[in-house]
């Protein structure tokens, strides 16, 4: 299993399931860490410690920062992603609600290459949806389905380029998954061509503020 865990709780209001994760670290491509919808004003002191940890174990740190689908300034997308860096030590970035379409693009790389000038040197796009095929070549990671189970066995449908990508740069994050069936959607992302994986079993509002079972030891 190759996870990416965007696990959106307080360290110090479910302890357990960072050690959980630490403790599964072979099994994790990445965290995306979340204070405060970003980085927060100033530095959580949990968040601090835990992504301590996750980097000792071994386990890439995302730090998240919206963009909102590209109408946010490219300075404070960049000096949040900075603010990661200097804070929690991250050595990625999550850029959530990224653009897709080819009129963005252009500006999508001069963010992304001001970020890996900055000392941050992965970065990973979370349109949510296939986008245009330059953003595979922009990123090192590109989520390029989020939403629920339902949709995904139902109404998942993948372009012919997607289908020549890496595994590796390719990522569904699949929420509403029935806990018996965490496996299904580990092997369903695989055989859909990504590599890399997040399915849980929680609903929204936040669906991620939990760890999937096959992580915490109870699938």
């Amino acid at each position: 299993m190759n996870f990416l865990v965007p696990l959106y709780v307080h360290p110090a209001e479910d302890p357990g399931a960072w050690h959980r994760l630490i403790a599964a670290a072979d099994r994790v491509h990445g965290v995306v860490l979340n204070p405060a919808s970003g980085p927060g004003a100033a530095p959580d002191p949990a968040f601090v410690s835990a992504a301590g940890a996750l980097r000792a174990a071994g386990i890439h740190v995302f730090g998240y920062v919206d963009t909102d689908y590209g109408e946010r300034p490219p300075h404070d997308i960049a000096q949040e992603a900075v603010r990661h860096r200097d804070w929690y030590g991250t050595d990625g970035c999550f850029l959530d609600r990224s653009p897709s379409g080819p009129a963005e693009l252009p500006a999508c790389r001069r963010l992304v290459r001001r970020i890996r000038r900055s000392g941050v040197p992965l970065v990973a796009l979370n349109p949510g949806v296939h986008p245009a095929p330059g953003y595979l070549r922009t990123a090192d990671l590109v989520v390029t389905f989020e939403g629920h189970w339902s949709t995904y066995v139902s109404a998942f449908s993948r372009p012919r380029w997607a289908a020549r990508q890496p595994a590796g740069r390719l990522c569904h994050l699949v929420y509403g998954v029935p806990p018996a069936l965490i496996p299904l959607a580990v092997r369903t992302a695989r055989e859909r061509g990504a590599g890399v994986s997040g399915p849980v079993t929680g609903e929204l509002p936040n669906p991620w503020s939990e760890l999937s079972p096959a992580l915490s030891g109870s699938a």
